[in-house]
């Protein structure tokens, strides 16, 4: 190999690497901003504002722009780590056997998840109306919701559509929030609530 050869070699593996370099910055410049949005909303900020998100992921405002380009990319971001969690949870194999116990087995489980996605399911009721990133992901979770719940419905009530559509009512987050926020009650005592409610409908 001639010594030009050998300089062109170089500096074609420096210019590589600093490809590489750059791409491994910004992956991490934008995983750290969406950590940050994360962060915010579960401590209780249902509309941080571009400013703080920076802030908290210690890029410059510009860095989150040129990642995300508006509040409602980054809100969409949101809800694909939001929708993560919630199949994790809900698409576990069942313990119980099929039939009524199965369907309660799903009412501890919705709890479960419920509990840990509920501040960013509140941010993203703020802004669902003016966001079709939040809607679409809202309108995925609850046709999973309804999916399952139609799998996994004893044979006898599976063409009862007063049940399912009630039931369905019953598992849904905006009952769940009901019974937390507006009514007060206690993680376990909502699950009880629910539990019951259910039985009673399946009698």
């Amino acid at each position: 190999m001639t010594t030009q050869t050998a300089r062109r070699a170089r500096a074609q593996d420096f210019s590589v690497q600093e490809s590489d370099g750059r791409r491994r910055r910004s992956l991490d410049s934008r995983a750290r901003i969406v950590e940050a949005m994360l962060e915010l909303v579960r401590e209780g900020a249902v509309t941080p504002g571009a400013e703080r998100v920076a802030a908290r992921a210690d890029v410059g405002l510009r860095t989150v722009f040129r990642h995300f380009k508006d509040m409602d990319s980054l809100y969409g971001e949101m809800s694909e780590v939001v929708e993560g969690q919630f199949r994790t949870v809900v698409e576990r194999p069942f313990t119980a056997p099929i039939g009524r116990e199965r369907i309660i087995e799903l009412v501890h489980r919705r709890v479960e998840v419920y509990e840990a996605i509920a501040p960013y399911k509140r941010a993203s009721e703020s802004h669902r109306h003016r966001s079709p990133f939040l809607a679409a992901g809202q309108a995925r979770m609850v046709a999973t919701s309804r999916k399952i719940l139609q799998r996994e419905l004893p044979a006898e009530l599976a063409d009862d559509d007063l049940t399912f559509e009630a039931l369905d009512l019953l598992l849904s987050f905006e009952a769940w929030n009901r019974l937390r926020r507006e009514q007060g009650l206690s993680q376990a005592r909502t699950r009880e609530t629910l539990e019951a409610a259910v039985r009673r409908l399946l009698g």
